[in-house]
């Protein structure tokens, strides 16, 4: 097992506080669902039915969250987020790596506060989607960028999502993988404190042992936050951050079609 209190993608660090901002116009609705704010983005144009569960990094709410569920309506889905952070995101503590204007902020802390919430909130909101938002011949999948990765390997261990996918994991266990009864896509960055190349093998081979459905995706020369905080003004990192949420809807297309 990979080090680290038997994490195999670790616990948030200092490498998810980097990131930039992207330009655009969110254009989802909020509601509130289960006690819990909740962002809803519906498909224009091309509509499929299906309802995606949105999962977030630790930078909750923002713009470029927003954007991404947005894109993945474009291809279709109806998205629906929730903050498990409760107004009370990593940004409004510690703007990037290297910000040490609240010196009194205490990270692990307000991991620890935060995890305990989502973990008893997550699973009664998605019922309450399924219950508001639902019909009986609605499909469901998830997506989890960090932060959000354990909820969407939760979720494919049940019976709710036909398939899932994460990008740029944290807070990986070996028995996320393990118990995984639906299909799971990973898209990985090659530069990735919390999920390096050694436990990014070590997954695959249990994803292979256990004869798991699965898809691996990695881009060279990209960190941690690629597909949520990439650089726009690099052309490279705007092509991994869409090629990742192109590769991960077109997942999705298939998985949900069977």
């Amino acid at each position: 097992m990979a080090d680290n209190e038997g994490y195999l993608a670790k616990p948030s660090a200092d490498c998810c506080l980097k990131g930039s901002i992207h330009k655009g116009e969110p254009r989802g609705r909020f509601e509130t669902v289960h006690g819990v704010e909740t962002y809803i983005s519906s498909p224009q144009g091309n509509v499929n039915g299906n309802i995606l569960l949105y999962f977030p990094d630790v930078w909750g709410f923002f713009s470029n969250g927003f954007l991404i569920m947005d894109g993945f309506a474009d291809a279709g889905y109806q998205v629906i987020g929730l903050d498990y952070f409760r107004g009370d995101p990593v940004w409004k503590h510690r703007k990037n790596r290297n910000d040490r204007s609240n010196p009194g902020f205490d990270y692990e802390a307000w991991k620890k506060k935060h995890i305990v919430f989502a973990d008893e909130t997550v699973p009664g909101w998605v019922e309450a989607v399924k219950s508001q938002f639902g019909k009986p011949e609605t499909k469901y999948a998830c997506v989890g960028y960090c932060f959000g990765a354990p909820y969407v390997c939760n979720e494919l261990a049940g019976k709710t999502c036909a398939a899932g996918a994460f990008a740029h994991p944290a807070f990986l266990k070996e028995h996320h993988f393990r118990q995984l009864k639906k299909p799971l896509f990973l898209s990985c960055s090659e530069i990735d404190h919390t999920f390096d190349s050694e436990a990014r093998n070590e997954a695959l081979t249990i994803l292979q042992e256990e004869k798991k459905a699965y898809n691996f995706q990695v881009f060279s020369g990209v960190e941690h936050g690629f597909a949520l905080r990439g650089n726009m003004d690099n052309p490279y990192e705007r092509y991994a951050k869409e090629e990742s949420l192109r590769s991960i809807a077109q997942w999705f297309d298939f998985w949900l079609s069977q």
